[in-house]
């Protein structure tokens, strides 16, 4: 059973000409996503769990570090390959005239994701007709689990646009196998190169299964096209393994223990709780879609295809080491997908009822983020502003004409395209996306500097820096956690020396790191205390800098 197409992926003239209805719809959607884009991308300091190493990395690369190995507070960091770091470093230079480091360099996440939203759409439109492009998209953006993951400084994201383009090259391959070489090919490179080797075998097995599994996937053009798509990948991939070995073969060697060591554990029961939450309400439309074309459901291409990436993804994650929410973004796009074939065949009752959720749930959200910047504004409702003030304790109020501004329009535009828009399954996703979007775009023009107050290690490390003596030789650290030392050297310049690492105290300085529950440690006698601080609201960490003593 073949596909069925209407269209030509780079706009032939076969393709008709949109509509002035359709023009409007395509606008929304392009409006849609840049506000969801860049809202936060800028405005905030490095927060956890990501954006310290990434920032670690590009500081060290506009440094005249190497792009082979990128090294954060004197450490070498292998985790990730180096794409991400380097087209980080690349937009930090870039807006280095206006933005400070960490907010140049996460403008890149907005390049990536857009780039993932157009191969995203490209892949519905391929797989359901002409308009189901816009459908997936809006499904996809108003994924939970895109909210911070989103926009954050973290190679996940540059590994998530390298699975949409290989997955819509893949979808791609049986009509236009040379168009879709180099978005398989590229896909898989930029994968590998973003995340390392589970990113690249979810592609390739999943590329590989479906000709061994189904009939319709064993004809010419797809293993031309795979076969290219592969030819194209090896050079790039190889290009940093080269180049990784040669710079240190200790290293090389490393790093194949650690990524074969990833395959070692299981948490595919994480990651399928994490989509109960993570992937709404794609994940409840691809269970309609699957169930409303059971009776054919292997015997249809795109969903062999959306079936098996998925599988195939949640195994791999499933034995992969790690256990974090960023990692799960791949599982989005066949739910995204198959949900996108779902919208026009929902009984008019349920997509009425996911509407309606939909606007209430977000209008109340909207309206607990209007109540809260309220309270921090007038100290009304007291209870309300004395939580917001304990959760946040570094921040002052202080009222942003320009950011208010913001909130009002991004309000009204919600309120406006929801309650005066014609109620039918295909205003269902979009009102999920508007709400999504607006509660995103409130919570980033209202809400960022509360948060950005009490996730930010800037105001610790920059009162720290105060009580350093004018001279002093280095500086050790004692259960420093590796997201607080990136800080530590981020805004401070100094590079700690990780007593768990070098297992002896030759500094004159010492970092104590405590948390709640775990046994403070005292330095000794030799050792004065000159410093103690935390973040405001933490009730779980705090430092403590002591002073080798001068007759020691």
């Amino acid at each position: 059973m073949a596909f069925e197409f209407e269209h030509d992926w780079q706009a032939s003239l076969a393709t008709p000409k949109p509509s002035i209805g359709e023009s409007a719809k395509t606008n929304l959607l392009l409006l849609l996503c840049f506000i969801w884009l860049v809202a936060g991308l800028i405005g905030h300091h490095p927060w956890k769990p990501d954006e310290a190493t990434t920032v670690g990395a590009v500081k060290h690369l506009l440094a005249g570090g190497s792009w082979v190995v990128p090294s954060v507070a004197g450490e070498i960091t292998l985790e990730y390959p180096p794409l991400y770091y380097l087209s980080a470093a690349l937009s930090a230079k870039l807006a280095s005239l206006w933005l400070p480091l960490h907010d140049g360099a996460r403008l890149i996440t907005g390049f990536w994701m857009a780039l993932t939203l157009l191969m995203v759409g490209m892949s519905g439109r391929e797989m359901w007709g002409r308009g189901a492009g816009r459908q997936t998209t809006l499904i996809f953006i108003s994924s939970i689990g895109l909210f911070f993951s989103g926009h954050q400084m973290s190679p996940e994201v540059a590994a998530l646009t390298g699975y949409a383009a290989a997955f819509y090259g893949i979808a791609l391959a049986r009509r236009r196998p040379w168009r879709a070489a180099p978005l398989v090919g590229g896909g898989i490179a930029i994968a590998f190169l973003s995340s390392g080797v589970i990113a690249a075998a979810i592609i390739l097995i999943t590329a590989l299964l479906l000709p061994i599994l189904f009939r319709n996937w064993r004809i010419k053009p797809y293993f031309v096209s795979l076969s290219i798509g592969l030819l194209f990948a090896v050079p790039w991939i190889a290009a940093w393994l080269i180049a990784l070995s040669q710079h240190s073969p200790d290293l090389f060697h490393v790093w194949l223990l650690s990524e074969r060591h990833a395959f070692s554990s299981s948490n595919i029961l994480y990651f399928g709780q994490l989509l109960l939450w993570f992937s709404w309400p794609a994940l409840p439309l691809a269970i309609w879609s699957l169930w409303h074309f059971r009776k054919h459901l292997l015997q249809r291409p795109q969903f062999q295809l959306s079936l098996v990436f998925f599988i195939v993804t949640l195994i791999l994650l499933g034995l992969n080491a790690e256990g974090r929410d960023p990692l799960a973004l791949p599982l989005l796009l066949p739910l995204a997908i198959m949900g996108g074939a779902a919208i026009d065949k929902l009984w008019r009752g349920m997509a009425s009822a996911l509407d309606w959720f939909g606007i209430m749930l977000f209008g109340f959200i909207g309206f607990l983020v209007w109540l809260g910047w309220f309270a921090m504004m007038t100290g009304m409702p007291a209870r309300l502003a004395t939580r917001m003030h304990v959760l946040s304790e570094a921040y002052v109020p202080h009222f942003d004409w320009i950011a208010f501004s913001m909130a009002i329009v991004i309000t009204l535009i919600w309120a406006v395209m929801v309650f005066h828009s014609k109620r039918s399954n295909r205003a269902a996703i979009t009102d999920w996306a508007l709400g999504i979007t607006m509660v995103w775009g409130l919570l980033m023009a209202l809400w960022l500097p509360w948060l950005d107050a009490s996730k930010s290690y800037g105001s610790v490390f920059t009162d720290m820096q105060k009580a350093l003596p004018q001279q002093f030789g280095c500086m050790a650290t004692r259960n420093v956690g590796s997201f607080q030392s990136a800080m530590l050297h981020y805004y401070t310049d100094i590079t700690p020396q990780r007593f768990e690492k070098v297992q002896h105290m030759g500094c004159d300085l010492l970092l104590i790191q405590d948390e709640r529950r775990r046994e403070k440690i005292a330095p000794g006698p030799d050792w004065e205390l000159i410093w103690k601080g935390k973040r405001p609201s933490d009730r779980h960490e705090s430092f403590r800098l002591y002073q080798l003593k001068e007759n020691s």
